[in-house]
């Protein structure tokens, strides 16, 4: 499972033939969010003519979730086309809206089909992309003595504490990529021991 996501928001705009055709991309992580953004930009530009959009939730090229909408464009010409951008730069938890504004001429369904694929691609020109990286949230039990220890591995691995608890012995609650708690188990040794697996 290898894809990019979108580290921020972003936007660019392209006119074609008078029409002028905005589009912004957003990282989301469910189809709610996505839908909140599609809903933000009608209030944005309530005079615009349509608001068409792609989302991929998950690995785009296994898609947990995936959708598009034409909004009243010809059937296939803009959703798709935005949709299979995504796809071919393998991005995912990502929603891409392209608002247009009518000039007057007509595209034709391939001029459209061309308009929304580059509103797409300008956008993703645009983009700052990192490479998606699972996380998994485990828990560790260490002594008061080495808990300073632990937190410096943890945060060596590019980890963060989310929680700590105090009792008898210190439990620290982290948040790291999947790959690495093989590693952090081996470094802890003595210092601290991993209490729960992560759900693959």
């Amino acid at each position: 499972m290898s894809y990019q996501t979108l580290k921020r928001a972003v936007t660019a705009r392209l006119e074609i033939k008078k029409s002028e055709f905005i589009a912004y991309a957003y990282p989301v992580i469910s189809r709610e969010e996505a839908m909140f953004h599609v809903e933000q930009l009608r209030e944005k530009y309530p005079d615009a003519r349509h608001w068409c959009w792609a989302y991929i939730i998950g690995d785009p090229d296994n898609t947990t979730s995936a959708g598009f909408d034409d909004d009243g464009e010809p059937n296939g010409t803009a959703g798709r086309p935005i949709l299979g951008v995504l796809q071919h730069k393998s991005i995912g938890n990502i929603i891409i809206i392209v608002v247009r504004y009518f000039g007057g001429i007509k595209l034709g369904a391939g001029g459209l089909t061309r308009a929304y694929a580059g509103s797409a691609q300008a956008a993703v020109d645009q983009m700052i992309l990192n490479p998606y990286v699972p996380m998994a949230q485990i828990q560790i039990l260490a002594e008061f003595a080495t808990e300073a220890q632990c937190r410096y591995m943890i945060e060596s691995l590019g980890g963060h504490i989310d929680d700590v608890a105090y009792s008898k012995q210190v439990t620290l609650t982290a948040t790291l990529a999947e790959a690495d708690i093989d590693s952090l188990k081996e470094r802890l040794a003595m210092d601290g021991r991993v209490l729960n697996q992560p759900e693959v």
